[in-house]
Order: C-alpha cells, then sequence, then structure tokens
C-alpha cells in the first residue's frame, strides 16, 4: 500500500467547487492504496464486512445506493477509528436472472443435448422482439459462454458507478459468485454437508416454476393476488349420496387421491372411512379427516389432488395418500394418465396448457350434469417464484436438499439460539429471523434445474442396463474443485465412459444460487485456500442486507456457519429498509416507479446523493427526495466555502495552538460534546443521529461562530491566534466527522492543509477537542452570542437595511446571570453585529431581549 501520508499538501484554490472531485479522488484513492486491507494485522485490529453481492443481471438503483452507503459509512468509521477493515466487493452472477437476461439480450436458448460449437457467435444486439420468441438454441457450453460475457460487460458497469459513489472497498478483493474461487468454495461446503448427512436426495413434491424450468425453494416464494373461481363440484358417495366440493382447481380432478374434512366435522362423520366416487373419471377415492380441513371454506370438504398446493402436500405425507400426477414439468398435463384413471375421459385432457385443460373440463363437468351452478369468481393468493411471472405448480421431482431445522426440532431450536446470540440492528427485526425458523415445513431445497451456476458436484454409477445408481453418488477429492460433471469425467473413469452402461454419468443439477451466496464470508476469507487470511477475518464483524433476505441470504449464511463451523458467521448484522416512491410505494422494476443513479450523481454530485442516503435510519424505509439531495449539495458547497474563508483567515497555522478567549473555548467545548455523539452514534450503526448531530452544530459554526470571530481573527495578538487556534480545531475535528458521509468534499478540503487522507486520519476524541481549549468552555456561550446575534440581524431585516449597516446603540435585556455571560464575548457581538455601543440591563427581561436603535 502505498503511505498516504506522504501525499503532499494542494493548497487552497481559488475558486472550490465539487465539479470533478469523483474522477480525481477515486483515481488517487486507487492509486495511493487508500482502502487496501491490511492483512498484517491481528484479528482484535481487524473490521470485516460481509458486503453483499449485488446481483448484475441488470442495472443498479437508488435502493442499491440507499443500502451501500449505510455500510461504507460503517467502513469508514472503522477505518478511521485504527481498525484495518476488510471490505471486499462481490457479483452474484449465476443463477436464473443472468440465463433470462441472456436469453432476452441473445434471443437464445439452451439445449443441453446439443454439442458445443466453438466458433459459434452471437447474433448482434439488440435483437428482435421475434429473436426472443423464436430464440436460437445453443449448447449448454455456448450458453454459459454468453453468460460469462454478459457478466463481465455488467460488472465494469456496476464497479464503475460504485466507484463514483465512493465505496471504500478494497477493489483488489473482488469475487463473483460464478469465479472459481467461489464455486470450489461451494462445491467444497456441498461436499461436507453430504458426508455429514446434512446434505441429502429425495423424490418429493417440488415447487416448479415452469418458465424458468426448474425447482424452486420455500424461502423463494411470494403470494401474489390473482383472479379465479370456484367451481361446484358432485361427487357421489355411499348409495349415491351427493358430496359437494368447492375448488379453484377443477383441472386436477383426474389427480384426486382423497377427500378431506375436519374431524370435528359432524356434517362428513359418517363418510369418514368410506370410498366416494369422482365426476368425470368415477375413481373411487378414501374421505379421510385432518385438522387442517377448514369446516367454515366451502363446502367444508376439499378436494386432494397431487399435487395442487401445499396443503395438498402435507395431506398427502401425513395421510399417506396415493400418488396422481398429471402435470408435467412444462406446465402441460402429461401425455398418458395416472394409474387408475381411465384414458378415454382422460384423452382430451393430454397436452393441454393448465388453463386448456380447465376450459376443457368444466364444459366436459357441466355436460355431464357434475357442475353445481356458475362459477364463483375469486381473488386470492397464489405462489409465484419472486422471480417468475407464472403461477408455481407442484411435480413429484428429485432433488438435493440441505437440512435446515424444518423437519429436525434440535437444530431448528440451534438455530433459534444462533438468532438470539445475533447482534441485531434494529432489534427488532430478529422477530423476523424467529418467525421464518420456527414456520419451516420443511429443509432447503438446493439443487436447480438450469445451467448456468455451480455444478451440483457429484457423478453416478450405471449399471449394465444403463441406469443410474444414486445410493452411492461418486465424488470428488476436495483438492480437485471446482468441478463440472457434464464435462469432467469422475476419478477412475475416463470420457469414453459417459453415458454407457457401466460407466458413469454426471449429475445435471446446479446449486441454487443462494447455496453459493450463503458462504460468502467462506469465499472473500480464503476458508481453506488462505488459512492466514481467514483466521484474521471470520467471524466477521458485520453482515449489512435489506431486511426482505433475512429468510434467505442472512438465514441461509447461518445455517451454513452453523452446521460447518459451529458459530455465528458474524458478529452483527444492519439492516436496510425499502426506497420508496412519492407516493410511499416500495420502488420496484415491476412497477416502474425506480430510479437509477448515475444522472443524480453527475447532476448533484455523489456527496450529495450519499447525504440523502445517509438521512434513512438502519430499517427503515426512506422515500425518494430529490430536494434531500439538493440540500446535500447545498451542504457539501457551504463545507467548501467555509472552509476556505476559515483557512483565509490563518487556521492552517495554528493548528496546534490553543483557543484562549471564552468564545472560542465555548465553541470548542460544544463541538467535543458533538464529537462524542457522533462516536456513540456509529458504534450503534446510526449514521443518522451521527450525520444530524454534526450537521446542526456545522451550521451553527458558519451562520455563528465564524460570523462572530472574523473580525478577531483578522487581526493580531493573542485574540486572533486564539481564534485562528479555533477555527483550525473546528476544521480538523467537523472534516473527519463529515468524512464517513461526504468523502469526496472532506478529501479535497483535506487536501488543500493536511497531509495524507481524511480517511486514514484518527476518529476525533472529546480529548483531542480537549487539548485545544485553555482551561475550560462553557458551550452555552456560542448559543447565547448566537441569539444575540441573531436579534440584531432581525431588526436590520426588518428594517431592510444591509446586515454591514451600523448600529450606534443596543441594549441587552435579561436576567444579571446571563448579561454577566454575555460580557465575556461583548467585544465579539460588538464586531459582528456592528454595534458602536452595547448597554446591559440586567433583570428587565426573562429571557435575553437585544433592542438595536438606528
Amino acid at each position: 500500500m502505498t503511505d498516504t501520508a506522504r501525499t503532499a499538501r494542494a493548497g487552497v484554490p481559488e475558486r472550490p467547487t465539487l465539479d470533478g472531485l469523483e474522477e480525481n479522488w477515486a483515481r488517487r484513492w486507487q492509486e495511493e492504496g487508500t482502502y487496501a486491507f491490511d492483512r498484517s494485522k491481528q484479528r482484535s485490529d481487524v473490521y470485516a464486512i460481509d458486503t453483499p453481492p449485488p446481483t448484475v443481471s441488470g442495472e443498479l438503483h437508488m435502493g442499491h445506493v440507499f443500502s451501500y452507503t449505510h455500510t461504507d459509512t460503517v467502513a469508514r468509521f472503522q477505518r478511521m477509528r485504527g481498525k484495518a477493515v476488510f471490505y471486499p466487493m462481490g457479483w452474484d452472477d449465476n443463477g436464473l436472472p443472468t440465463e433470462r437476461r441472456v436469453q432476452n439480450v441473445y434471443g437464445v436458448r439452451c439445449d443441453p443435448a446439443l454439442p458445443y460449437d466453438p466458433v459459434w457467435r452471437p447474433p448482434a444486439t439488440p435483437v428482435s422482439d421475434d429473436a426472443r420468441k423464436n430464440p436460437t438454441p445453443v449448447s449448454r457450453r455456448n450458453f454459459i459462454e454468453l453468460c460469462e460475457r454478459l457478466t463481465v460487460a455488467d460488472e465494469q458497469v456496476f464497479e464503475a458507478l460504485w466507484r463514483r459513489l465512493g465505496l471504500s472497498v478494497d477493489w483488489s478483493l473482488t469475487y463473483t459468485t460464478i469465479g472459481r474461487a467461489a464455486r470450489a468454495t461451494s462445491q467444497r461446503a456441498f461436499l461436507r454437508n453430504l458426508l455429514r448427512g446434512e446434505a441429502y436426495q429425495a423424490e418429493a413434491p417440488t415447487l416448479w416454476d415452469v418458465g424458468f424450468g426448474t425447482a424452486v425453494a420455500q424461502a423463494e416464494l411470494e403470494d401474489r393476488e390473482r383472479p379465479g373461481a370456484y367451481h361446484r363440484l358432485r361427487f357421489t358417495g355411499p348409495g349415491g349420496r351427493e358430496v359437494l366440493i368447492d375448488t379453484t382447481r377443477p383441472e386436477l380432478l383426474p389427480a384426486c387421491v382423497a377427500l378431506v374434512c375436519h374431524p370435528d366435522d359432524e356434517r362428513y362423520a359418517d363418510l369418514v372411512g368410506a370410498t366416494v366416487r369422482s365426476p368425470l373419471f368415477g375413481v373411487e377415492v378414501p374421505v379421510r379427516a385432518h385438522p387442517l380441513a377448514d369446516p367454515a371454506k366451502g363446502t367444508g370438504i376439499a378436494m386432494v389432488c397431487t399435487f395442487g398446493d401445499l396443503n395438498d402436500v402435507t395431506w398427502w405425507r401425513e395421510l399417506r395418500l396415493d400418488t396422481r400426477v398429471v402435470i408435467g414439468r412444462d406446465g402441460r398435463l402429461l401425455p398418458e394418465p395416472p394409474a387408475g384413471v381411465p384414458a378415454q375421459p382422460y384423452a382430451a385432457l393430454a397436452g393441454q396448457t393448465v388453463n386448456g385443460a380447465r376450459r376443457e373440463i368444466v364444459a366436459r363437468l357441466a355436460d355431464a350434469g357434475d357442475l353445481i351452478g356458475e362459477p364463483r369468481p375469486i381473488t386470492h393468493p397464489v405462489k409465484f417464484y419472486e422471480r417468475g411471472d407464472r403461477p408455481l405448480e407442484i411435480v413429484s421431482t428429485r432433488q438435493w436438499y440441505l437440512r435446515n431445522g424444518g423437519r429436525d426440532p434440535q437444530l431448528r431450536a440451534e438455530l433459534l439460539a444462533r438468532g438470539r446470540e445475533l447482534h441485531w440492528v434494529p432489534e427488532h427485526m430478529r422477530h423476523r429471523y424467529d418467525h421464518w425458523v420456527s414456520g419451516l415445513t420443511g429443509d432447503w431445497l438446493v439443487s436447480r434445474q438450469r445451467f448456468f451456476g455451480v455444478p451440483v458436484p457429484v457423478w453416478y454409477r450405471l449399471d449394465d442396463a444403463g441406469e443410474p445408481d444414486r445410493s452411492q453418488p461418486l465424488t470428488p477429492d476436495e483438492s480437485a474443485l471446482p468441478v463440472d460433471p457434464s464435462t469432467d469425467p469422475p476419478s477412475g473413469y475416463d470420457e469414453s465412459q459417459r453415458g454407457q452402461p457401466g460407466g458413469f454419468v454426471g449429475d445435471p443439477d446446479v446449486l441454487d444460487t443462494w447455496a453459493t451466496s450463503s458462504l460468502t464470508p467462506q469465499i472473500v476469507g480464503g476458508w481453506e485456500t488462505d488459512p492466514d487470511l481467514f483466521a484474521r477475518v471470520f467471524p466477521m464483524d458485520l453482515r449489512p442486507q435489506g431486511h426482505d433476505i433475512i429468510r434467505t441470504w442472512l438465514f441461509a449464511t447461518v445455517v451454513r456457519s452453523h452446521l460447518e463451523h459451529g458459530v455465528l458467521p458474524w458478529r452483527d448484522t444492519e439492516l436496510s429498509g425499502w426506497i420508496l416512491d412519492p407516493d410511499r410505494k416500495k420502488m420496484s422494476k415491476s412497477k416502474g416507479n425506480v430510479v437509477t443513479p448515475l444522472a443524480l450523481l453527475e447532476q448533484h454530485s455523489s456527496d450529495a446523493v450519499r447525504y440523502w442516503a445517509a438521512s434513512g435510519k438502519p430499517g427503515m424505509d426512506l422515500a425518494f427526495d430529490p430536494a434531500q439531495i439538493k440540500i446535500g449539495r447545498r451542504l457539501a458547497t457551504k463545507l467548501l466555502n467555509a472552509s476556505k474563508f476559515a483557512l483565509g483567515l490563518g487556521a492552517a497555522d495554528a493548528l496546534r495552538a490553543v483557543a484562549t478567549e471564552p468564545l472560542d473555548r465555548a465553541m470548542l467545548a460544544e463541538l467535543s460534546t458533538v464529537a462524542a455523539t457522533a462516536t456513540a452514534a456509529f458504534e450503534g450503526y446510526d449514521h443518522t443521529a451521527a450525520l444530524l448531530a454534526t450537521e446542526s452544530f456545522f451550521w451553527r459554526f458558519c451562520d455563528d461562530y465564524i460570523e462572530l470571530v472574523k473580525e478577531r481573527a483578522y487581526g493580531t495578538g493573542p485574540g486572533a491566534q486564539s481564534a485562528r487556534a479555533a477555527l483550525a480545531t473546528a476544521l480538523s475535528v467537523q472534516l473527519r466527522l463529515f468524512a464517513p458521509v461526504l468523502p469526496y468534499v472532506t478529501e479535497e478540503v483535506w487536501s488543500w492543509w493536511r497531509y495524507g487522507s481524511v480517511h486514514r486520519a484518527t476518529w476525533p476524541t472529546t480529548h483531542e477537542v480537549g487539548r485545544a481549549i485553555e482551561g475550560t468552555g462553557d458551550p452555552e456561550l456560542l448559543r447565547l452570542a448566537g441569539d444575540a446575534l441573531s436579534q440584531v440581524r432581525r431588526a436590520k431585516s426588518e428594517r431592510k437595511l444591509s446586515m454591514r449597516a451600523e448600529v450606534p446603540l443596543a441594549e441587552a435585556l435579561g436576567p444579571a446571570a446571563l448579561l454577566e455571560k454575555l460580557m465575556l464575548i461583548s467585544d465579539d457581538l460588538r464586531a459582528a453585529g456592528r454595534i458602536g455601543k452595547l448597554d446591559l440591563l440586567p433583570d428587565r427581561t426573562t429571557e435575553l431581549v437585544i433592542a438595536s436603535a438606528f
């Protein structure tokens, strides 16, 4: 790292400006290694941040700027407190969002059956809508190369914007979730989970996204309100009894395996244990009782299909029902009926979409007289994959799972205990973690049927008939990682044996992107590859993230660290809220109300945008407010101009002198309190309170103190020297207090008169400020002087006089004790107010009143 202490002073420019600061200082910070991590420090001297890797399948928006600015203020504060800050940046580039973006940008789709074509080149972009609707099939390897090509370009754009925003990241620590190190780490952790029995494979009902063609985990679901309709169907019970059920999914009638009612529902008590016959298909299905059935919903008795929703899965599992799957992975009804379902009535449904099958079966039910009344329109919540645009189906598939406490009460209790051990900012966010963990109904599904991801690192032996033996998967040695079973053979085999009887086949799936992102501390910390670094940074100090991904990223990371290391992955977590539009609605791409940051950064400056971001507290939502950004620019501009003025008074040459005059000592005494307040706020992850305290003081410093002492500071003698000493200390301290939020303008001003970087300077302390005061200071004097000066200014303003107008006589009225204090600063007040004579009239009023005579 370059020694920033050798950086020369720049001198005060003739016309300070915010323009160009980002380009200049971003370049110099990189050249001088200002934010480079010092890995020689012991763990006690390190502050490690598990930085969120943003998804690079789109563009950054103001929500990113909001949350990452919060993290950066923490990093800058800790660095100035003497910590070696481990602050990496990652790019989350694998998974479904990247694949979807590649498909849209290049007009292609992946066909794993195709061979690799080394000379194939993608079409020029942008491609036409027709090309997107009729994509060109390419091999898996060609498709992955396109993914890698596009993510590299996206990552360069993201990095440029982060640098402009002023994130104090050590860019030598950058990683990607699809990079070699991340793939090896993810596969190593999975293999160890498998060895310990924490990872397992099972054939089970799976939430399935038809659009993406992949399984989806419980944590990735969201409910969306969608229109539907209740259809009342007639089943036939013993002795011809009519049994009516209401369903929103009549197309699943051939998948019906039971009817279920509540155990206490007397209407159906005599049916429990008997069978009924389904309409159209005439299949005999049992009637069973289960407490999950709601007597008040519909007719009180429900049709159980395999599988229509998560209730069906619960009933199927707990009542040990048959399985009749009718919907395939493509979202269409299977070409052949399930066992026990007659082929003739099913034939009209085979190959149809869900909606097409629904229309067909409703028409047939009506013709048969088994549809009672007309369908009743409703609006109801429907499960979607959070990134998908089609309702999820539930299909039976073989998948990989990772134990997460969903079916293990002891592990669940251990993970809840980890949540209590973690320090939450704000504290109430822990309840979301507890609620999620307590409500888990199954283990974590970690396999995906996609292409651009970390491959599941296993192979299977093929028997003499060419069937895979999944009971004993073949696994690689950790030294061989990362591997791709679709192109690499397992140890002891060669490529010619792939797919051959007696040979092997690779697992075709990839790991869920969260299964890799949940290992970010291990990826950046060099787990098993750099033990020295890992010992210095793990467990980490801070996990900053959005509150909406507590159930995914935060919980998953806790699970992986608990299983592998037996500890929390970090000590603290700081949660960010959402950015809202002016109507107080969450900004999102789907709503079309997203604001991108680049134009704002260019127009108002990065410091101004960071100021807006820092005005939002951890865990709280913040409305996007351009007016607040303008206030931030005004503050940064004032900091430039006030600093130039103070340095023009000679403050730079009086840095180590002490303040002797009452008003100077009063100002520094108040500044000492501000420094203590800001320090405590930053220690509690409350950057907003730190900024508020610093900014409030700064405006009093500019509007009152500088105006009160500038005449004295222009002069000579002890009084002038005291003013310049106070100005020097105040400027030095305030620049450092502002530095975490306003990095560019503070660095610029610091360079005018100090050596090195303000961001490597020590954080100001009350002890430091106290050394600059001779004796003690009374903060009340500064407030008193400001009040008095304000009244004089107001009197001039009411008479429409210039602030430079003379006041021949002013009378100060108030309690005697207050006027005695005013006497201590009367010379500064007279000079600032241009008061010829100041008379003190004690005990005439209960509060200070300055009466100006003109």
